[in-house]
């Protein structure tokens, strides 16, 4: 017998399990000792799932699913959803050599125009780059209005740069520029600075104004009125914060207008089971591409006087007006316009931000809110409240000041910077007049004016066949639409369901952005597609009904 097995053989047959371990490690033909026992140790580690890296027993995760704060489970936020996953895995599924129907994917699900091809304005960017970079003051490509501007705000930063810190309502230089602003666009009704709060975009000052709201338990919790559809960033915020959603639908048949008898119906069902404090409105509409006519906000204005409910007013699409007809009216002015009765009384929030309008800045991140008839005392929690965050980017409050004060005539930059907004402006109509004819003319497809925003908002037939097979994988039934017309065709839209729709009803949104000739064939393709998926559907029912009516008569 050879050495180490007569050594095995004797040893083992009287030492104890941990001798045993050290005789066999010692006796190893390939391994020193010290490594086979690391081997072994491994092994142990590896064959005891209950074990920690360091040997110790394995603790349980601190937070996991079931310890998650259950408001976050409830949070869903439909415009960056499973939808919006699934394109980018084709994406990257295309970039590897992957084989599709579609060379490209078009992300029409979000409005964000600089990503869909439109081009920065340059007064805006220049300005900017001045001041992120000061050394371009001596460049003499630069116009003087521009740098002007410039050594302006660079001035009113901490240490002359906009890598320092601002107060935290934002600088207050670009404060008073947006009272200005303000004043300027209401026919010269008063604004305040102290009143002007930076923020970073419009969604964080939104937000912000609803966790003043929040409150309470039980029958006693805060309800919030948002119209419905919405955009999801309402139903995701209060789900957060956990309140209480209290839905209000806009007419589809009367080009998604504002109905007060509506209000008042959801106000009174809400009040069985909650506290109702406050109205939201999103004018214009997303994602439905309204603009409210004055007698409908002055008829919410009333409405909120007499229900004591405090008014958010969503109006970073003010910009983007495109009917004939329709004109922006903002809160405030008409609030004013009404008289000392509800001017001296109704509590308001308004919203606007840089990402939207001409301007498409959405990486910056700046926007503002002005904030009327604000209890004194609950301004400085809001105060409060906004100082934890330190402050907005500085870089979102500088580009933030260029829009709100323009170059005017006898500027240098001043028809070049006309001339790009209108350029885009004038693009965005001719866009969306576009898409509502096109959608229009495909049949089992009906979409009302864009009047507004960015987005249109069909309304799609789908055959009762697609409805039960959706039904059946677990999906609503225009979230299966859209999926499938993402897979065949590569383009990404957002389905209604994300947005909230009456019962029985689906649709999708999408943005007008992509570049019109691109536009045309998006639009073209998605209603083939449509004409197609309902054909099949519609065979498949067919197909079902002559089966069925075969087994009876067998029968």
């Amino acid at each position: 017998m050879p050495r180490h097995g007569l050594a095995r053989a004797v040893l083992g047959l009287s030492l104890l399990p941990g001798a045993r371990l050290w005789t066999e490690a010692f006796l190893s033909p390939t391994l020193s000792p010290a490594a086979f026992l690391l081997r072994r140790a491994l092994q142990r580690q590896v064959s005891q799932p209950g074990m920690a890296e360091n040997g110790l027993a394995r603790r349980e995760k601190v937070l996991t699913l079931e310890s998650l704060n259950p408001s976050v489970k409830k949070v869903e936020y439909a415009v960056r959803g499973p939808i919006v996953t699934r394109a980018l895995e084709l994406e990257k599924e295309l970039q590897q050599g992957a084989k599709k129907p579609f060379t490209e994917v078009i992300r029409a699900n979000i409005g964000d125009a600089q990503a869909m091809g439109q081009k920065p304005i340059t007064f805006l960017r220049q300005v900017s780059a001045l001041c992120m970079f000061p050394d371009l003051l001596k460049d003499p490509n630069f116009p003087e209005d521009a740098k002007e501007k410039a050594r302006r705000l660079l001035a009113a930063c901490g240490g002359h740069s906009i890598g320092a810190y601002s107060v935290s309502p934002g600088i207050e230089l670009i404060r008073q520029d947006v009272a200005h602003f303000i004043e300027r666009r209401d026919g010269g009704i008063p604004s305040r600075a102290e009143n002007i709060f930076l923020s970073t975009g419009a969604s964080d000052a939104i937000v912000t104004i609803l966790k003043l709201l929040v409150s309470g338990e039980g029958r006693s919790r805060t309800g919030v009125m948002i119209p419905i559809p919405q955009y999801p960033l309402y139903s995701a915020a209060l789900a957060e914060l956990n309140a209480v959603q209290i839905n209000y639908y806009l007419d589809e048949d009367k080009c998604w207008a504002l109905d007060i008898g509506e209000l008042r119906r959801a106000l009174k069902d809400a009040r069985q089971h909650c506290q109702p404090r406050a109205l939201c409105i999103i004018n214009p509409g997303n994602p439905t591409g309204q603009v409210q006519s004055r007698q409908h906000i002055e008829d919410v204005i009333r409405f909120a006087w007499e229900e004591q409910l405090f008014l958010l007013a969503d109006e970073v699409y003010q910009d983007n007006v495109y009917a004939e007809g329709s004109q922006f009216h903002s809160f405030k002015k008409v609030l004013f316009e009404m008289g000392p009765k509800y001017s001296g009384s109704v509590e308001l929030a308004s919203f606007h931000s840089i990402s939207k309008g001409f301007m498409g800045e959405c990486g910056f991140r700046g926007g503002y809110m002005e904030v009327i008839n604000m209890d004194p005392l609950v301004q400085q929690q809001l105060s409060k409240l906004i100082s934890v965050r330190l402050c907005p980017p500085v870089t979102g409050q500088v580009l933030l000041d260029v829009v709100v004060n323009q170059p005017q005539p006898g500027d240098p930059s001043y028809q070049q910077f006309c001339q790009e907004k209108q350029a885009v402006l004038s693009s965005l109509a001719q866009k969306a007049q576009l898409t509502e004819e096109t959608f229009n003319r495909a049949p089992g497809i009906r979409c009302n004016p864009v009047q507004g925003a960015m987005y249109a908002f069909p309304r799609v037939h789908l055959p009762p066949q697609a409805v039960q097979e959706a039904q059946a994988l677990g999906q609503a039934p225009d979230m299966f639409f859209c999926l499938k017309l993402l897979e065949e065709t590569g383009i990404c839209v957002v389905p209604g369901s994300g947005f909230g729709q009456k019962e029985g009803t689906f649709h999708f949104r999408m943005t007008i952005l992509p570049p019109l000739e691109k536009l045309k064939v998006v639009l073209q393709k998605m209603s083939q597609f449509h004409a197609k998926f309902t054909q099949e559907y519609s065979q498949l029912q067919l197909l079902g009904n002559s089966q069925k009516t075969a087994e009876k008569q067998g029968q």
